[in-house]
């Protein structure tokens, strides 16, 4: 994969379809990677330019040990489409990849076209903080076993576990690869998150998408909270997806950001 130096950092990234064609930028999930895109990078490659990338943290990308924050991983974001002469994009999050999503429509307004913004808050209420607390411990003993255990119910809901009985035994291998001290940092980012007072900023066209049994980040308060502070938002909700929303109903959910682009060309 390509990298480039922006903000003192390596970032790995990927760019996919037309080089004329209009750019969207997805953004990772926390645990999340280039590659976890595949059911959407060969669908939307066919009209738009994708472009991909791994977060400070993250997949290929440099692991800095000092902290992050949110707004950092939004800047690295901008100084990513600057190097690769990219004026501005749509902007297509899911959950971590929503939430620094939404600081590029806060602080970066000119370099967002549209937002579609997937199972992602704008603010860390107390039942939340305890489930990220609950991976995080699980990092802390860098026991990648535990913390897919500690997180699994968290992304995926029932039906879609009962229906892929063979998904721990192909992720673990992956948890267990991972670098905590880099996702407890990305963790701890995250639980500093607290900016619904201004949402009222955003002015780009933005499409709020989340799973109906999203249990992590679910529908009320979280997206119902997006929705009532951003200006003119439009909510979805995804019928029987959990958090995870782009892996388990990747047809419905590449559907909804086709659509939203197609009204937002």
């Amino acid at each position: 994969m390509p990298s480039i130096q922006v903000n003192h950092i390596r970032l790995t990234y990927e760019l996919h379809g037309p080089e004329d064609a209009p750019v969207v930028a997805l953004i990772n999930g926390v645990l999340m990677s280039i590659p976890s895109w595949g059911y959407q990078t060969p669908v939307l490659a066919r009209r738009y330019r994708v472009l991909l990338h791994d977060c400070r943290g993250q997949g290929q990308s440099d692991h800095p040990a000092a902290p992050y924050s949110m707004r950092q991983h939004a800047d690295d974001l901008v100084a990513l489409m600057e190097a690769l002469d990219i004026e501005s994009a749509h902007i297509a999050g899911i959950s971590y990849g929503g939430e620094i999503a939404q600081l590029l429509g806060i602080h970066y307004p000119e370099k967002v076209r549209s937002l579609f913004l997937s199972s992602t808050v704008s603010e860390v209420r107390p039942l939340l903080r305890a489930k990220i607390e609950a991976w995080m411990a699980a990092a802390e003993r860098r026991d990648g076993a535990m913390l897919y255990r500690a997180s699994v119910a968290d992304n995926f809901s029932e039906p879609w576990l009962a229906a892929h009985p063979g998904w721990a035994e192909a992720s673990i291998p992956r948890y267990e690869k991972l670098d905590f001290d880099a996702v407890l940092n990305l963790c701890r980012a995250f639980l500093d998150i607290e900016w619904t007072a201004e949402l009222h900023r955003i002015s780009a066209p933005t499409l709020v998408a989340v799973g109906e049994i999203d249990t992590l980040k679910p529908l009320a308060p979280y997206s119902r909270l997006l929705v009532e502070h951003i200006t003119g938002a439009q909510l979805l909700i995804l019928g029987g997806a959990g958090h995870a929303c782009c892996i388990e109903t990747p047809g419905a959910w590449n559907a909804a950001l086709l659509g939203w682009l197609e009204t937002n060309h």
